[in-house]
């Protein structure tokens, strides 16, 4: 059996409670899970930043005030409404909370029983399962991809992590549809612009510096990179694929105000985070690309499989020649 890859989550963790905060932090470590931990008065400005989430823990106490987890909830849920919120509260369930209320909420818990909130974080975060070999060359392929567009520099990877949230991060993405037997759906590359040119005016990338004046170069660099990782991902994955009789779609819905981008389905996302650093040069300002891969219309891991290219394989693709 193909060995299930390691994923992390980030949790928002909205609780003031010490005792309650150190059983927490045990139960996060314990299910893969990256706690961060805000105060009542930065809730706002943490979800309006880039932090990519998985769901909110949050206290119906919080703050002191025996309602004031409730109406800080309804602003969470206003705010990132794909974020599953788990309330923690005397009881393990949602009974006595108004039915207004009760949407808002995706589960409670009580802090002495936890081991059924280990198993909704299963159902909820963790619900797509990816082949260790999968992520390790997914992993691979773009980090060469993304150094190989950028001079004196080297992208570092986060641990890949999965997201529920619908964020979209920076000024410049791309989509780009990924179709074979085992799965179909989009990847996505996203990134800043301002970080981007800076790169182009210090001569760190194929666009010369004084092309910068036309924003398509900056479109045309994320562009060749999501080409790059694009082409690697299907012949190392799907080139072999005879299935091509593939139909239905549903629609991308994109609110640029918001900064959200749906896919029409509400499983958790596959990320990875490269950031591009000088190591010879710490005060060069770095570069964050987001990847995201969305199977919204197929996901069967179970029928993954790499593909074995042969040497005469290459021959006739004029990859490589005898002599």
């Amino acid at each position: 059996m193909e060995e299930k890859a390691a994923l992390v989550s980030k949790v928002l963790v909205l609780d003031d409670n010490k005792q309650c905060l150190v059983k927490i932090k045990n139960f996060c470590e314990a299910n893969s899970l990256v706690g961060v931990k805000a105060q009542p008065h930065t809730v706002q400005s943490v979800l309006n930043s880039n932090i990519d989430l998985g769901c909110v823990f949050l206290a119906e106490d919080f703050d002191g005030s025996p309602g004031a987890g409730l109406e800080l909830g309804r602003m969470v849920h206003a705010m990132r409404p794909d974020l599953p919120i788990f309330l923690r509260r005397e009881s393990n369930n949602l009974s006595g909370l108004e039915d207004k209320d009760q949407k808002v909420f995706f589960r409670a818990f009580s802090i002495d029983e936890m081991d059924a909130l280990a198993c909704a974080i299963q159902d909820c975060i963790f619900s797509l399962s990816y082949p260790s070999k999968l992520i390790r060359g997914i992993a691979e392929m773009s980090k060469i991809a993304i150094d190989s567009q950028f001079k004196g520099l080297v992208s570092e990877i986060e641990t890949p992590y999965t997201v529920r949230d619908r964020l979209i991060f920076g000024e410049i993405y791309t989509l780009i549809p990924i179709e074979g037997s085992w799965c179909r759906g989009y990847m996505m590359l996203q990134v800043a612009e301002e970080p981007l040119m800076k790169l182009v005016r210090s001569n760190r990338t194929p666009v010369a510096p004084q092309d910068i004046g036309d924003f398509r170069n900056l479109n045309s660099l994320l562009g060749e990179i999501t080409n790059l990782i694009w082409g690697s991902f299907k012949n190392r994955y799907i080139a072999t694929d005879t299935n091509s009789n593939y139909v239905g779609q549903v629609p991308i819905v994109i609110n640029h105000s918001h900064r959200y981008i749906s896919f029409g389905s509400e499983n958790p996302q596959l990320c990875f985070k490269y950031t591009l650093v000088d190591q010879e040069n710490a005060g060069l300002q770095h570069l964050t690309i987001y990847q995201r891969f969305v199977f919204n219309l197929n996901w069967s891991p179970e029928d993954y499989s790499e593909n074995e290219v042969s040497v005469h394989e290459f021959i006739d693709s004029g990859e490589l020649e005898l002599f």
